[in-house]
């Protein structure tokens, strides 16, 4: 099936246009373990989406069209499920606060992931965002965890609202310090359908804050 772009679509782009989309932080809860993800920083007021490099010259006349990546018609998602590491969650719909920040999950333990609500839906063109803890409050893990132990072909399974499935696989994963956090590359145009899990990274016991974020990036494969 053909997607088709939608103002969810056009919601994300401005956002990271508008310095109100980047990477969740997360500080430490009171009894010193880290907690859930704060707002998310601003980006910068000039971003704008990002656009691929033209193709190179080709010496001889293709003989047929390259293959276009999957996409899906847009669909709800309602929950994931990662095997390579067990994670399973519902998902919530997230958008943003009052003042521009984005909503995160809510604490404690067994805090469902969330899908926001402004990037494509898991399927459809572009990339899907969804965060989650990676601790929950008071101690323990969180629903991304263990997102490090993912490795290159690992599947990513989201259930969407009408009944299908949108798999994808893991390409790789990133830690990106908080003021160094590459906007366009997460949240950016793609051609096909991906998928970003994004959430805490780099704790600093000195601090009781993380410093860091941990994006995986994956690709929609049926």
């Amino acid at each position: 099936m053909t997607g088709s772009t939608t103002g969810r679509r056009g919601g994300l782009l401005a956002s990271a246009a508008t310095a109100v989309l980047l990477a969740t932080g997360c500080a430490a809860s009171d009894d010193g373990a880290p907690a859930a993800p704060s707002p998310p920083a601003s980006a910068s007021s000039t971003a704008a989406p990002s656009t691929a490099p033209p193709p190179r010259a080709s010496t001889a006349p293709s003989t047929s069209p390259s293959p276009q990546p999957p996409v899906l018609d847009a669909s709800t998602p309602v929950s994931l499920t990662i095997p390579a590491i067990g994670a399973e969650s519902e998902l919530l719909h997230l958008g943003l606060r009052e003042n521009g920040s984005l909503e995160v999950p809510p604490e404690g333990p067994g805090a469902p992931a969330s899908w926001y609500t402004d990037s494509p839906t898991p399927g459809e063109r572009g990339p899907a965002v969804l965060l989650g803890h990676v601790n929950a409050t008071g101690g323990g893990p969180g629903v991304f965890a263990d997102l490090r132990a993912l490795e290159p072909g690992d599947t990513v399974e989201v259930a969407r609202a009408d009944g299908s499935t949108a798999v994808f696989a893991v390409e790789r994963g990133e830690q990106y310090g908080k003021d160094a956090f590459p906007t366009l590359e997460v949240y950016g145009n793609t051609e096909g359908s991906e998928l970003r899990l994004i959430t805490c990274d780099g704790y600093d016991p000195a601090t009781g804050e993380f410093d860091d974020n941990y994006v995986v990036y994956a690709s929609l494969v049926r």
